[in-house]
This record gives structure tokens, sequence and C-alpha cells, in this order.
């Protein structure tokens, strides 16, 4: 079955209840896994599958559930008029033909200008949040990479996701776990994706009662002592094949998925080439 890069549409005479059932399926799936399967290991896309596609674009969303992905990773930011929107960068010059702040322009002027692919204009607009949870929605999990700053963002998000009745498939990433302090007072029902950078953030994420389901950690911080208390605490443990390992990929093939995966405790891969990932876990039965 397939899905459009125009929507969900109906192939082969194939009714699109099947589909939007199917798409549920997936991310029954996933969401099992995730849960109750920690010795299958979760791909999550950087920005959704851009190589393909611009970044954080609602097409490279699409592939990405095409491909069989199991997690998107989006950037959210707020604009002067207090639109949620997906964009990595505090500035549009890199990714679209326009240029200035999204924090100094309005969801308007944004729209103004189009997402760039290898450097070359497209047809597509940095995507509203709401529309990122609209298509994701039954099929595939999120990991929220959130860089807004201030109550009136986090208000905003936090009620769109409850709204939307999304949570479940949904990870929120923070940079320092005591974030999520605040934003679990705002929505209990958050799943956390907290960064360790040391063995003493380790400790205290595990003593926190807001439910971190995953911490992302590094190599600076990696051990399989430290990350089997993670584990056994029942929670994932998130690393990053970007740069070094995905570098590796570039020279020779399944060169750094190798030595990535000497990572025993680890059980999510973050990476800019998920389809490579995906065919290289399910060779070694590390994947549904």
């Amino acid at each position: 079955m397939l899905i459009s890069i125009t929507g969900i549409q109906a192939q082969n005479g194939t009714s699109t209840e099947s589909i939007t059932a199917t798409s549920q399926s997936k991310l029954d799936s996933i969401l099992f896994d995730f849960h109750n399967r920690p010795e299958m290991v979760l791909v999550a896309a950087h920005r959704a599958a851009h190589t393909s596609y611009p970044e954080n674009s609602l097409p490279a969303m699409r592939e990405a559930i095409r491909l069989g992905v199991d997690i998107i990773e989006v950037d959210v930011r707020e604009t002067k008029d207090g639109v949620l929107v997906c964009i990595h960068d505090k500035t549009i010059d890199r990714t679209t033909t326009g240029k200035g702040k999204v924090e100094n322009m309005t969801y308007a002027e944004l729209q103004d200008y189009f997402l760039l692919h290898d450097g070359k204009p497209t047809l597509e607009k940095i995507p509203a949040f709401k529309e990122v949870l609209e298509l994701v929605k039954g099929k595939i999990m999120l990991d929220i990479d959130y860089k807004a700053d201030g109550k009136r963002a986090a208000l905003s998000t936090t009620k769109l996701l409850r709204d939307m009745n999304i949570e479940k498939q949904c990870l929120f990433f923070l940079y320092d776990y005591k974030d999520a302090i605040p934003l679990y007072k705002m929505n209990n029902k958050l799943q956390f994706l907290v960064r360790a950078y040391t063995a003493e953030d380790v400790g205290n994420i595990l003593k926190m009662k807001e439910p971190s389901c995953a911490i992302h950690g590094d190599d600076d911080c990696y051990s399989d002592t430290l990350m089997k208390q993670i584990r056994s605490s029942g929670k994932r443990v998130w690393m990053n094949a970007l740069g070094k390992y995905d570098d590796m990929e570039k020279t020779k093939r399944d060169s750094g998925f190798d030595v990535l995966l000497q990572k025993k405790q680890m059980n999510m891969i973050q990476t800019d080439f998920p389809e490579a990932l995906l065919s290289y876990l399910r060779e070694k039965g590390l994947h549904r």
C-alpha cells in the first residue's frame, strides 16, 4: 500500500479506510516494540527523510512513514505571532529562499518563502507544527526536538498535544532534564526523551517522577554499566549515528553501524540514513 506525497490515497482499488487501518496497525507495532521489546532497535529519521526532500518538510515525513521508520525527529520553534512551526535553525537563511529570524517573523511572512533541497528551491513551505501532528497521527512516533522559548510556546505546545490526544506516540526531547518538571505540570500525559551528559545526570533522571521513556546519551557519557541502569529501569537508550557513524557509512556501507552497534545497551538510533539502517538492523534480526 502506498501513501501519496499529496495525501493519503487509495491505490489499486484499496479503500482509504484500509490504508488508515494499516497505518494504525504499524503504529501499534511500533508502540508495542517501544514499550515491550527492548531487544528491538528503533530507528529515528533525523529531520525526517531529508536526503530525498527538504528537511522538516511534510514530504520528507511522508517518505519516512513509507520507509517504515519508527520515529520522525522534527524541530519546533515559535513565530512572532505565536504559531508553532517546524524548522531547525533560528533563522530561515540556510533552509529557505528567505532571510531572517523565525522569532521575528509572522507565520504569514514565513509562507512567502520556499524550502530548499540540496540548495535549490522547491514548492514546499515551512510547515506548522499542527500540520505535522495531523500528518503523523496514528502512523508513526514523533521526536519533538523542542527549540521554542518562553511560557507562551510551552503552553501552546502542551495544549496542542493534549487537544489532539497524540501524546502516546510523541517523545518530548529536552536538552535539560529539569525542564520536564514545568512541562509535565502543563500536560501530565507527556513522555520525555531527555539528554544525559554525565553519570550524575543519569542518576537524577532515574529518580524523576516525570515519565522519561528514554535517555539520550552520547559517546562521552556511554558505558555498558551505566546504560544497563537505564535499561533495568525500563527506559530506552538513545544514541545518534549523526556525524561520526553516518560519515563512516558514506565511505563504506555498514562500517559506521557496525561500530555503533558495539554499544550493546543502545536500542534507539537517530540517523540521516534511515532506509540503510532499517535494512542493516533487519538483516541482524534487530528490527521487525
